[in-house]
Protein backbone atom coordinates (compact mmCIF):
# COMPACT_ATOMS: atom_id res chain seq x y z
CA UNK A 1 0.00 0.00 0.00
CA UNK A 2 1.29 3.47 -0.86
CA UNK A 3 2.16 5.60 2.20
CA UNK A 4 -0.50 8.22 1.39
CA UNK A 5 -3.17 5.54 0.97
CA UNK A 6 -2.13 3.83 4.19
CA UNK A 7 -2.32 7.10 6.10
CA UNK A 8 -5.72 7.87 4.62
CA UNK A 9 -7.06 4.51 5.80
CA UNK A 10 -6.01 5.36 9.33
CA UNK A 11 -8.13 8.52 9.30
CA UNK A 12 -11.32 6.84 8.06
CA UNK A 13 -14.16 6.13 10.54
CA UNK A 14 -14.29 2.53 9.37
CA UNK A 15 -10.64 1.99 10.25
CA UNK A 16 -11.12 3.59 13.66
CA UNK A 17 -14.14 1.40 14.40
CA UNK A 18 -12.18 -1.72 13.54
CA UNK A 19 -9.24 -0.61 15.67
CA UNK A 20 -11.46 0.02 18.70
CA UNK A 21 -13.24 -3.29 18.29
CA UNK A 22 -9.98 -5.20 18.01
CA UNK A 23 -8.60 -3.36 21.01
CA UNK A 24 -11.44 -4.64 23.18
CA UNK A 25 -9.77 -8.03 23.43
CA UNK A 26 -6.20 -6.84 23.18
CA UNK A 27 -3.54 -6.29 25.84
CA UNK A 28 -4.56 -2.63 26.20
CA UNK A 29 -8.10 -3.48 27.37
CA UNK A 30 -8.83 -3.37 31.07
CA UNK A 31 -9.54 -6.77 32.71
CA UNK A 32 -13.27 -7.40 32.67
CA UNK A 33 -13.92 -4.34 30.49
CA UNK A 34 -14.61 -3.97 26.79
CA UNK A 35 -13.20 -0.44 26.73
CA UNK A 36 -9.64 0.09 25.54
CA UNK A 37 -7.16 2.46 27.14
CA UNK A 38 -7.53 6.00 25.76
CA UNK A 39 -4.40 8.16 25.45
CA UNK A 40 -3.70 11.59 23.96
CA UNK A 41 -0.15 11.99 22.71
CA UNK A 42 0.65 15.70 22.30
CA UNK A 43 3.43 16.32 19.79
CA UNK A 44 4.26 14.40 16.63
CA UNK A 45 8.07 14.30 16.63
CA UNK A 46 10.11 11.14 17.24
CA UNK A 47 9.03 11.00 20.91
CA UNK A 48 5.32 11.42 20.29
CA UNK A 49 5.18 9.26 17.18
CA UNK A 50 7.06 6.42 18.90
CA UNK A 51 4.77 6.61 21.94
CA UNK A 52 1.69 6.62 19.71
CA UNK A 53 2.92 3.62 17.73
CA UNK A 54 3.65 1.62 20.89
CA UNK A 55 0.23 2.43 22.33
CA UNK A 56 -1.75 1.83 19.13
CA UNK A 57 0.09 -1.44 18.47
CA UNK A 58 -1.05 -2.67 21.90
CA UNK A 59 -4.70 -1.86 21.08
CA UNK A 60 -5.02 1.47 22.90
CA UNK A 61 -7.28 4.14 21.44
CA UNK A 62 -4.56 6.65 20.60
CA UNK A 63 -4.87 10.27 19.49
CA UNK A 64 -1.68 11.83 18.12
CA UNK A 65 -1.98 15.64 18.13
CA UNK A 66 0.51 17.67 16.10
CA UNK A 67 -0.02 21.37 15.47
CA UNK A 68 2.28 21.62 12.42
CA UNK A 69 2.59 18.30 10.54
CA UNK A 70 4.49 19.98 7.69
CA UNK A 71 7.07 21.57 10.01
CA UNK A 72 10.20 20.21 11.61
CA UNK A 73 12.49 21.12 14.50
CA UNK A 74 15.86 22.64 13.51
CA UNK A 75 18.30 19.83 14.06
CA UNK A 76 21.66 18.54 12.87
CA UNK A 77 19.89 15.29 12.00
CA UNK A 78 22.57 12.81 13.10
CA UNK A 79 21.31 9.57 14.65
CA UNK A 80 23.20 6.59 16.11
CA UNK A 81 23.59 3.60 13.82
CA UNK A 82 21.65 1.31 16.18
CA UNK A 83 18.51 3.42 15.71
CA UNK A 84 18.06 2.24 12.13
CA UNK A 85 17.45 -1.35 13.21
CA UNK A 86 15.90 -0.71 16.61
CA UNK A 87 13.20 1.54 15.13
CA UNK A 88 13.07 -0.14 11.70
CA UNK A 89 13.95 3.04 9.82
CA UNK A 90 14.26 2.38 6.07
CA UNK A 91 17.73 2.99 4.68
CA UNK A 92 16.36 5.10 1.86
CA UNK A 93 15.38 7.79 4.38
CA UNK A 94 19.06 8.41 5.12
CA UNK A 95 20.46 11.43 3.25
CA UNK A 96 24.15 10.84 3.96
CA UNK A 97 26.26 8.14 5.57
CA UNK A 98 29.01 10.02 7.36
CA UNK A 99 32.26 8.10 7.78
CA UNK A 100 34.48 11.12 8.46
CA UNK A 101 33.95 13.42 11.44
CA UNK A 102 36.25 16.39 11.89
CA UNK A 103 36.42 18.47 15.09
CA UNK A 104 38.10 21.91 14.92
CA UNK A 105 39.44 23.79 17.94
CA UNK A 106 39.33 27.58 18.56
CA UNK A 107 42.80 27.83 16.95
CA UNK A 108 41.55 25.64 14.06
CA UNK A 109 43.51 22.60 15.17
CA UNK A 110 41.69 19.74 13.45
CA UNK A 111 41.16 16.26 14.84
CA UNK A 112 39.99 13.52 12.49
CA UNK A 113 37.47 11.73 14.69
CA UNK A 114 37.02 8.78 12.34
CA UNK A 115 40.13 6.62 12.66
CA UNK A 116 38.46 4.28 15.18
CA UNK A 117 35.15 3.97 13.34
CA UNK A 118 34.32 0.23 13.19
CA UNK A 119 34.41 -1.36 9.71
CA UNK A 120 31.11 -0.85 7.92
CA UNK A 121 29.85 1.63 10.51
CA UNK A 122 28.69 5.15 9.75
CA UNK A 123 26.66 8.01 11.22
CA UNK A 124 23.32 8.34 9.41
CA UNK A 125 22.19 11.89 8.58
CA UNK A 126 18.47 12.56 8.04
CA UNK A 127 16.20 15.54 7.60
CA UNK A 128 13.80 15.83 10.50
CA UNK A 129 10.77 16.52 8.32
CA UNK A 130 11.41 13.21 6.52
CA UNK A 131 11.99 11.18 9.69
CA UNK A 132 9.11 12.72 11.65
CA UNK A 133 6.65 12.25 8.79
CA UNK A 134 7.65 8.60 8.44
CA UNK A 135 7.25 7.88 12.17
CA UNK A 136 3.85 9.59 12.31
CA UNK A 137 2.65 7.68 9.26
CA UNK A 138 3.74 4.40 10.84
CA UNK A 139 1.90 5.27 14.05
CA UNK A 140 -1.23 5.88 11.96
CA UNK A 141 -0.78 2.55 10.22
CA UNK A 142 -0.66 0.92 13.67
CA UNK A 143 -4.06 2.47 14.45
CA UNK A 144 -3.31 5.90 15.95
CA UNK A 145 -5.65 8.70 14.91
CA UNK A 146 -3.72 11.75 13.68
CA UNK A 147 -5.26 15.01 14.89
CA UNK A 148 -3.77 18.16 13.32
CA UNK A 149 -4.27 20.76 16.02
CA UNK A 150 -2.80 23.03 18.67
CA UNK A 151 -3.40 21.98 22.28
CA UNK A 152 -4.54 25.02 24.28
CA UNK A 153 -5.21 23.59 27.73
CA UNK A 154 -5.59 20.45 29.80
CA UNK A 155 -8.46 19.98 32.27
CA UNK A 156 -7.28 17.82 35.16
CA UNK A 157 -9.45 15.00 36.54
CA UNK A 158 -11.30 15.36 39.84
CA UNK A 159 -10.62 11.75 40.83
CA UNK A 160 -8.44 8.76 39.88
CA UNK A 161 -11.12 7.30 37.58
CA UNK A 162 -12.08 10.57 35.89
CA UNK A 163 -10.73 11.50 32.45
CA UNK A 164 -8.32 14.22 31.40
CA UNK A 165 -9.82 16.65 28.91
CA UNK A 166 -7.47 17.86 26.19
CA UNK A 167 -8.65 21.10 24.56
CA UNK A 168 -7.30 21.93 21.12
CA UNK A 169 -7.82 24.09 18.05
CA UNK A 170 -7.97 22.11 14.84
CA UNK A 171 -5.54 23.09 12.10
CA UNK A 172 -7.24 20.93 9.46
CA UNK A 173 -9.67 22.83 7.25
CA UNK A 174 -11.69 25.12 9.51
CA UNK A 175 -10.38 26.48 12.77
CA UNK A 176 -12.82 24.56 14.97
CA UNK A 177 -12.20 23.69 18.60
CA UNK A 178 -12.24 20.17 19.97
CA UNK A 179 -12.02 18.27 23.25
CA UNK A 180 -10.67 14.76 23.82
CA UNK A 181 -11.47 12.74 26.95
CA UNK A 182 -8.67 10.31 27.76
CA UNK A 183 -7.33 8.13 30.56
CA UNK A 184 -3.73 9.31 30.23
CA UNK A 185 -1.64 11.92 28.42
CA UNK A 186 1.85 11.76 26.90
CA UNK A 187 3.52 15.17 26.66
CA UNK A 188 5.87 15.11 23.67
CA UNK A 189 5.45 18.76 22.74
CA UNK A 190 9.02 20.01 23.00
CA UNK A 191 11.05 22.26 25.26
CA UNK A 192 8.21 24.78 25.71
CA UNK A 193 5.76 22.01 26.56
CA UNK A 194 2.18 23.15 27.14
CA UNK A 195 1.44 19.80 28.80
CA UNK A 196 4.30 20.29 31.28
CA UNK A 197 2.99 23.75 32.22
CA UNK A 198 -0.57 22.53 32.64
CA UNK A 199 0.44 19.83 35.17
CA UNK A 200 3.10 21.91 36.97
CA UNK A 201 6.06 19.76 35.97
CA UNK A 202 8.51 22.59 36.73
CA UNK A 203 10.84 24.72 34.65
CA UNK A 204 14.28 24.02 33.27
CA UNK A 205 17.02 25.86 31.43
CA UNK A 206 16.73 25.88 27.65
CA UNK A 207 19.27 26.62 24.96
CA UNK A 208 18.58 27.93 21.47
CA UNK A 209 19.56 26.07 18.31
CA UNK A 210 19.93 28.22 15.19
CA UNK A 211 20.50 26.70 11.78
CA UNK A 212 20.74 27.69 8.13
CA UNK A 213 20.24 25.20 5.33
CA UNK A 214 22.73 26.16 2.64
CA UNK A 215 22.67 24.74 -0.88
CA UNK A 216 26.26 24.60 -2.13
CA UNK A 217 27.73 24.40 -5.62
CA UNK A 218 28.33 20.82 -6.75
CA UNK A 219 32.08 20.90 -6.11
CA UNK A 220 31.62 22.24 -2.59
CA UNK A 221 28.87 19.73 -1.87
CA UNK A 222 31.15 16.91 -2.99
CA UNK A 223 33.58 17.94 -0.23
CA UNK A 224 30.90 17.14 2.33
CA UNK A 225 29.80 13.92 0.66
CA UNK A 226 30.59 11.79 3.73
CA UNK A 227 32.09 14.44 6.03
CA UNK A 228 30.59 16.23 9.02
CA UNK A 229 32.37 19.04 10.85
CA UNK A 230 32.06 20.36 14.41
CA UNK A 231 33.61 23.67 15.48
CA UNK A 232 34.26 24.68 19.09
CA UNK A 233 35.27 28.12 20.33
CA UNK A 234 33.87 31.20 22.01
CA UNK A 235 33.29 32.71 18.58
CA UNK A 236 30.79 30.02 17.57
CA UNK A 237 29.29 29.21 21.00
CA UNK A 238 30.26 29.99 24.59
CA UNK A 239 28.91 26.68 25.88
CA UNK A 240 28.24 24.37 22.92
CA UNK A 241 29.53 23.97 19.36
CA UNK A 242 28.82 24.89 15.76
CA UNK A 243 28.24 22.32 13.04
CA UNK A 244 28.28 21.72 9.30
CA UNK A 245 26.32 18.52 8.63
CA UNK A 246 25.62 17.24 5.11
CA UNK A 247 22.09 16.42 3.89
CA UNK A 248 20.70 15.28 0.55
CA UNK A 249 21.23 18.49 -1.45
CA UNK A 250 22.49 20.98 1.14
CA UNK A 251 24.48 21.35 4.35
CA UNK A 252 23.00 22.27 7.72
CA UNK A 253 25.14 25.03 9.27
CA UNK A 254 24.24 25.96 12.80
CA UNK A 255 25.12 26.67 16.39
CA UNK A 256 23.57 26.44 19.83
CA UNK A 257 23.92 28.27 23.12
CA UNK A 258 22.28 28.75 26.50
CA UNK A 259 24.48 31.58 27.76
CA UNK A 260 24.24 34.03 24.86
CA UNK A 261 20.78 33.68 23.33
CA UNK A 262 20.54 37.37 22.29
CA UNK A 263 23.80 36.97 20.39
CA UNK A 264 22.81 33.89 18.41
CA UNK A 265 23.11 35.66 15.04
CA UNK A 266 26.63 36.83 15.87
CA UNK A 267 27.55 33.27 16.79
CA UNK A 268 26.03 32.02 13.53
CA UNK A 269 28.23 34.50 11.69
CA UNK A 270 31.12 32.96 13.60
CA UNK A 271 30.47 29.45 12.33
CA UNK A 272 29.99 30.79 8.79
CA UNK A 273 33.37 32.54 9.06
CA UNK A 274 35.11 29.48 10.49
CA UNK A 275 33.76 27.24 7.71
CA UNK A 276 34.92 29.99 5.34
CA UNK A 277 35.50 29.08 1.71
CA UNK A 278 34.03 25.60 2.19
CA UNK A 279 30.52 27.09 2.28
CA UNK A 280 31.24 30.14 0.13
CA UNK A 281 28.96 30.57 -2.85
CA UNK A 282 26.15 28.69 -1.15
CA UNK A 283 22.54 29.85 -1.14
CA UNK A 284 20.54 29.88 2.08
CA UNK A 285 17.28 28.04 1.43
CA UNK A 286 15.91 27.98 4.97
CA UNK A 287 16.60 29.62 8.34
CA UNK A 288 15.26 27.99 11.50
CA UNK A 289 15.59 28.25 15.28
CA UNK A 290 14.18 26.30 18.19
CA UNK A 291 14.66 25.91 21.97
CA UNK A 292 16.26 22.74 23.29
CA UNK A 293 16.43 21.63 26.95
CA UNK A 294 19.64 21.72 28.96
CA UNK A 295 18.70 19.11 31.59
CA UNK A 296 15.78 16.88 32.61
CA UNK A 297 12.67 18.57 33.95
CA UNK A 298 12.10 18.43 37.74
CA UNK A 299 8.99 16.24 37.33
CA UNK A 300 8.63 13.93 34.35
CA UNK A 301 5.53 12.08 35.57
CA UNK A 302 2.60 13.89 37.22
CA UNK A 303 -0.49 11.82 37.87
CA UNK A 304 -1.38 10.00 34.66
CA UNK A 305 0.64 12.45 32.55
CA UNK A 306 4.14 11.47 31.39
CA UNK A 307 6.67 13.67 29.60
CA UNK A 308 9.01 12.30 26.94
CA UNK A 309 11.65 13.64 24.56
CA UNK A 310 12.47 17.35 24.76
CA UNK A 311 9.46 17.94 27.03
CA UNK A 312 11.17 15.70 29.61
CA UNK A 313 14.59 17.23 28.95
CA UNK A 314 16.25 14.27 27.24
CA UNK A 315 18.98 16.11 25.33
CA UNK A 316 22.63 15.52 26.23
CA UNK A 317 24.51 18.71 27.08
CA UNK A 318 27.90 17.79 25.66
CA UNK A 319 26.74 16.56 22.25
CA UNK A 320 23.26 18.04 21.97
CA UNK A 321 21.93 14.64 20.90
CA UNK A 322 18.22 14.10 21.35
CA UNK A 323 16.58 12.20 18.46
CA UNK A 324 17.35 8.69 19.68
CA UNK A 325 16.54 9.53 23.29
CA UNK A 326 13.24 11.07 22.22
CA UNK A 327 12.15 8.01 20.27
CA UNK A 328 13.34 5.63 23.00
CA UNK A 329 11.57 7.50 25.80
CA UNK A 330 8.33 7.63 23.81
CA UNK A 331 8.47 3.91 23.14
CA UNK A 332 9.20 3.05 26.79
CA UNK A 333 6.43 5.33 28.02
CA UNK A 334 3.83 3.93 25.60
CA UNK A 335 4.73 0.37 26.51
CA UNK A 336 4.56 1.15 30.25
CA UNK A 337 1.06 2.66 29.94
CA UNK A 338 -0.25 -0.26 27.89
CA UNK A 339 1.31 -2.87 30.19
CA UNK A 340 -0.13 -1.35 33.38
CA UNK A 341 -3.60 -0.98 31.85
CA UNK A 342 -3.56 -4.60 30.70
CA UNK A 343 -2.45 -5.79 34.14
CA UNK A 344 -4.56 -3.61 36.45
CA UNK A 345 -7.15 -1.80 34.37
CA UNK A 346 -5.67 1.58 35.27
CA UNK A 347 -2.77 3.94 34.59
CA UNK A 348 -1.24 5.41 37.76
CA UNK A 349 1.60 7.73 38.68
CA UNK A 350 3.28 4.96 40.66
CA UNK A 351 2.99 2.60 37.71
CA UNK A 352 4.49 5.13 35.29
CA UNK A 353 7.37 5.85 37.64
CA UNK A 354 8.06 2.16 37.95
CA UNK A 355 7.42 1.07 34.35
CA UNK A 356 8.77 4.12 32.53
CA UNK A 357 11.03 6.36 34.64
CA UNK A 358 12.86 3.58 36.44
CA UNK A 359 13.61 1.79 33.15
CA UNK A 360 14.77 5.03 31.57
CA UNK A 361 16.99 6.09 34.45
CA UNK A 362 18.51 2.64 34.87
CA UNK A 363 19.58 2.63 31.22
CA UNK A 364 20.55 6.24 30.51
CA UNK A 365 20.95 8.35 33.67
CA UNK A 366 24.66 7.51 34.03
CA UNK A 367 25.31 8.42 30.39
CA UNK A 368 23.59 11.80 30.80
CA UNK A 369 25.56 12.58 33.96
CA UNK A 370 28.85 11.64 32.31
CA UNK A 371 28.20 13.87 29.28
CA UNK A 372 27.10 16.70 31.57
CA UNK A 373 30.44 16.42 33.38
CA UNK A 374 32.33 16.56 30.07
CA UNK A 375 30.44 19.69 29.09
CA UNK A 376 31.30 21.45 32.35
CA UNK A 377 34.98 20.45 32.17
CA UNK A 378 35.73 21.21 28.53
CA UNK A 379 33.28 23.91 27.35
CA UNK A 380 34.06 26.52 29.99
CA UNK A 381 36.70 28.34 27.94
CA UNK A 382 38.93 28.09 24.89
CA UNK A 383 41.66 26.37 26.89
CA UNK A 384 39.32 23.49 27.66
CA UNK A 385 38.11 23.37 24.07
CA UNK A 386 41.67 23.14 22.75
CA UNK A 387 42.27 20.25 25.17
CA UNK A 388 39.06 18.57 24.07
CA UNK A 389 40.05 18.61 20.40
CA UNK A 390 43.55 17.37 21.22
CA UNK A 391 42.01 14.46 23.12
CA UNK A 392 39.66 13.72 20.22
CA UNK A 393 42.69 12.70 18.17
CA UNK A 394 43.39 9.88 20.64
CA UNK A 395 42.36 6.49 19.24
CA UNK A 396 41.28 5.17 22.66
CA UNK A 397 38.98 8.17 23.14
CA UNK A 398 37.50 7.66 19.70
CA UNK A 399 36.89 3.96 20.25
CA UNK A 400 35.12 4.54 23.59
CA UNK A 401 33.08 7.37 22.04
CA UNK A 402 31.89 5.31 19.09
CA UNK A 403 31.01 2.34 21.33
CA UNK A 404 28.80 4.64 23.37
CA UNK A 405 27.33 6.75 20.56
CA UNK A 406 26.73 4.26 17.75
CA UNK A 407 25.24 1.51 19.92
CA UNK A 408 23.99 3.49 22.95
CA UNK A 409 25.75 1.57 25.66
CA UNK A 410 28.25 2.56 28.31
CA UNK A 411 31.09 0.06 27.87
CA UNK A 412 33.48 -0.44 30.81
CA UNK A 413 36.89 0.99 30.03
CA UNK A 414 40.26 -0.68 30.17
CA UNK A 415 42.04 0.19 33.46
CA UNK A 416 45.37 1.09 31.85
CA UNK A 417 43.63 2.89 29.01
CA UNK A 418 41.58 4.97 31.45
CA UNK A 419 44.65 5.80 33.52
CA UNK A 420 46.57 6.88 30.42
CA UNK A 421 43.57 8.94 29.32
CA UNK A 422 43.40 10.70 32.70
CA UNK A 423 47.11 11.58 32.47
CA UNK A 424 46.70 12.86 28.91
CA UNK A 425 43.68 14.92 29.95
CA UNK A 426 45.61 16.69 32.69
CA UNK A 427 48.52 17.31 30.32
CA UNK A 428 46.23 18.63 27.59
CA UNK A 429 44.45 20.99 29.98
CA UNK A 430 47.76 22.46 31.17
CA UNK A 431 49.36 22.67 27.73
CA UNK A 432 46.30 24.04 25.98
CA UNK A 433 45.72 26.68 28.62
CA UNK A 434 48.38 28.83 26.97
CA UNK A 435 46.88 28.34 23.51
CA UNK A 436 43.36 29.02 24.77
CA UNK A 437 44.31 32.27 26.48
CA UNK A 438 46.14 33.46 23.38
CA UNK A 439 43.14 32.65 21.17
CA UNK A 440 40.84 34.58 23.49
CA UNK A 441 43.25 37.56 23.44
CA UNK A 442 43.30 37.58 19.65
CA UNK A 443 39.49 37.34 19.49
CA UNK A 444 39.18 40.39 21.76
CA UNK A 445 41.62 42.33 19.59
CA UNK A 446 39.66 41.34 16.50
CA UNK A 447 36.38 42.56 18.06
CA UNK A 448 38.00 45.86 19.09
CA UNK A 449 39.27 46.37 15.55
Amino acid sequence: MAPAAAAACCHSPARLAVSCSAAASSSASAPGSSRPLRVAVVGGGPAGASAAEALASSGARTFLLERSPAGAKPCGGAIPLCMLDEFAIPRDLVDRRVTRMRVLSPSNLAADFSRALPPGAHIPMLRREVLDSFLRRRAAEAGAELVPGLVTSLSLPAGPADPYRVHYISSAGGQGRGVLEVDAVVGADGANSRVAREVGAGDYTTAIAFQERIRLPDAAMAYYDDLAEMYVGGDVSPDFYGWVFPKCDHVAVGTGTVAAKPEIKRLQSGIRARAGPKVAGGRVVKVEAHPIPEHPRPRRVVGRVALVGDAAGYVTRCSGEGIYFAAKSGKLCGQAMAEEWARTGAVTEAGLRRGYLRRWDDEYLLMFRFLDLLQRVFYGGNAGREALVEMCADEYVQRRTFESYLYKRMVPGEPWGDLRLLWRTVGSMVRCGVIGREVERLRRLELQA
